[in-house]
């Protein structure tokens, strides 16, 4: 029975040890990327969160005018964010700060109820570092891969919408209608997993979030 706790206490710290460290090379690589590329003079806008913003490979391309990160991780939950918050978002000063997270955190069995939790911790340490910068919570989109769990996506999109109610900087970025026809996710914007998307996909994309920046 002591080897078992023992063994248990060590699976446990080891876990814990991995889920702090497993993106410190992803992060090190965007921090890395964008030493010399960011003009200081000119105010910056952060998009950070999962795989379907590091696979935004022509977000700057997008919005010329704007100065843009791209600080996207893949695999990430909103709790990894949370831990390199510093170094993805706070660190490059932005005006405003574009989030996605909740899609792997909802396949990962996570409640919606953690997730916002997670989310307003999130969003509390951008505006005790800066009160005025803006925040855009991008909704949980639909796949062809998690059509499954599109309840649990569609709850948690009602509570992003309602947590940027609640704020006047906050606002919601709402990717999920148009990528629905007809009560189905459209079959033709992803890629070969059903999970990301194609060019076609984030022409969707680009089409709501072009409303939130000037």
């Amino acid at each position: 029975m002591k080897y078992l706790i023992i063994l248990f206490v060590l699976i446990g710290c080891t876990t814990y040890g991995q889920d702090a460290t497993r993106f410190a090379s992803d992060v090190a690589a965007i921090q890395k990327k964008y030493d010399t590329l960011l003009d200081s003079s000119k105010e910056t806008y952060v998009f950070t969160g999962s795989s379907s913003i590091r696979m935004w490979k022509d977000l700057s391309s997008r919005f010329p005018k704007n100065q843009i990160v791209n600080s996207g991780f893949g695999g990430s939950q909103a709790s990894d964010l949370l831990v390199y918050l510093d170094q993805l978002v706070l660190n490059y000063k932005p005006k405003k700060v574009f989030i996605y997270e909740g899609d792997n955190d909802i396949s990962a069995k996570k409640t919606s109820k953690e997730i916002i939790a997670t989310t307003t911790e999130i969003i509390n340490k951008i505006r005790l570092k800066n009160p005025n910068t803006q925040v855009v919570l991008i909704a949980a989109k639909p796949s062809i891969s998690r059509w499954n769990l599109k309840r649990d996506y569609k709850k948690l999109n009602r509570k992003f919408k309602k947590l940027s109610r609640k704020d006047p900087l906050t606002d919601f970025a709402d990717v999920w209608k148009p990528m629905i026809y007809k009560k189905n996710v459209l079959q033709d914007i992803f890629i070969e997993d059903g999970l990301h998307m194609n060019a076609k996909g984030y022409n969707l994309w680009y089409e709501v979030i072009k409303n939130h920046l000037p």
